[in-house]
């Protein structure tokens, strides 16, 4: 490409792939740095579930981007199938939460949000040991398989003229008054006319390194560790996900189980640990004694790009009018990440915003 790209992103994770995909739709054209391989962080490690985990406890930001999301993931998975003949594997499988402490707030929410809902009874629980308290079955939450999504959506923006720079690393900009018209890359100078940047857990420190002057502006994302387990389970061993307290098993389409997972603040350390292998492998026997006889084939880690309330940061810059946010979606990428991308289109195009921006904002708190 030798013409400026109308929109370049900085970072090929889920949230970058998916704005780009919607511009990509409006009819610019994109391209995306990635200073590794794209969707290989945050988008490859989570565990794929579309909806938070008790998203009644979340902000309501949390919930508007998530429940625009759930709308258009059918109509995307779609299209990612017949455009790419890759599956993302979404899902409807269903999601049973045991323990609703607070389930008077957990029915009102699914009552406003119009998610379906009914007590689970003692047929969900034949295969799991735990102590039930106000279980709620809800039935058509679905799951996506994050590195098929991430695949998809890669072949998907090839095929649509998006191009995609890997092992790129940003350096600097350069800034005229309150514009930004290059790049420096670690494989060379590129002209911009219009960035974003949606660099998940690495999007702060690199606003800071590039911008040292607005430093104190920058968005409060900082990494947050999740470590997670795969079981080599066959099919119909678990139908559905389950949320146990606060981790949770999720069964693929061909029978494998995850579980997960962990939230620890260790800097921008992906390393395993073997306390946090203990730990999820003795959630996930405790919780469902029949993966004891299936192998543990997989343990990882990944830093999500964590923000104080778990509000991404979805808003064009008040001094830099041609530099775009989209990043800190913390634990639910995957289940904001349409909306996102679609609020991000919607500010730099001037269209009307499909929900209401002001809580993503820069200034908002996060």
């Amino acid at each position: 490409m030798t013409e400026t790209p109308d929109i370049t992103i900085i970072g090929g994770g889920i949230i970058g792939l998916l704005t780009a995909r919607e511009f990509c739709l409006a009819g610019a054209t994109v391209m995306i740095i990635e200073k590794n391989l794209p969707g290989q962080e945050s988008s490859w490690a989570g565990g794929g579930i579309l909806l938070p985990l008790y998203p009644w406890r979340q902000a309501n930001a949390i919930t508007r981007l998530v429940i625009q999301s759930l709308k258009l993931y059918p109509e995307l998975a779609s299209q990612l199938i017949t455009g790419t003949q890759i599956d993302p594997e979404w899902t409807p499988c269903g999601l049973l939460i045991t323990k609703n402490p607070d389930i008077d707030a957990a029915i009102n929410w699914c009552q406003i949000n119009n998610i379906s809902f009914q007590k689970a009874d003692a047929d969900f629980f034949k295969a799991l040991d735990t102590n039930p308290d106000n279980p709620l079955w809800l039935p058509e939450i679905a799951q996506a398989r994050n590195p098929r999504l991430v695949k998809s959506l890669i072949q998907d923006l090839i095929n649509k003229g998006v191009i995609i720079r890997e092992h790129c690393e940003l350096k600097a900009l350069t800034l005229d008054k309150n514009r930004i018209t290059a790049i420096s890359t670690t494989t060379g100078q590129l002209a911009v006319d219009q960035l974003i940047i949606s660099a998940g857990a690495w999007t702060g420190k690199l606003f800071k390194e590039l911008f040292p002057a607005l430093a104190g502006e920058a968005p409060k994302i900082i990494p947050v560790k999740g470590q997670m387990l795969l079981f080599d389970a066959t099919p119909e061993t678990l139908p559905y996900m389950v949320l146990d307290d606060d981790r949770y098993l999720i069964p693929r389409r061909d029978g494998k189980i995850l579980a997960g997972s962990t939230v620890e603040l260790d800097d921008f350390n992906k390393t395993t640990s073997m306390e946090a292998r203990t730990r999820l492998t003795d959630f996930a026997l405790n919780l469902m004694p029949s993966l004891k006889n299936f192998p543990l084939i997989n343990h990882w880690a990944g830093l999500r790009p964590g923000t104080e309330h778990g509000v991404p940061y979805i808003d064009i810059h008040p001094e830099i009018v041609n530099l775009g946010i989209n990043a800190g979606h913390f634990r639910n990428g995957l289940a904001m990440g349409p909306a996102s991308a679609q609020l991000m289109a919607d500010l730099v195009l001037n269209r009307r915003p499909a929900i209401a921006p002001e809580p993503y904002k820069l200034s908002s708190p996060h």
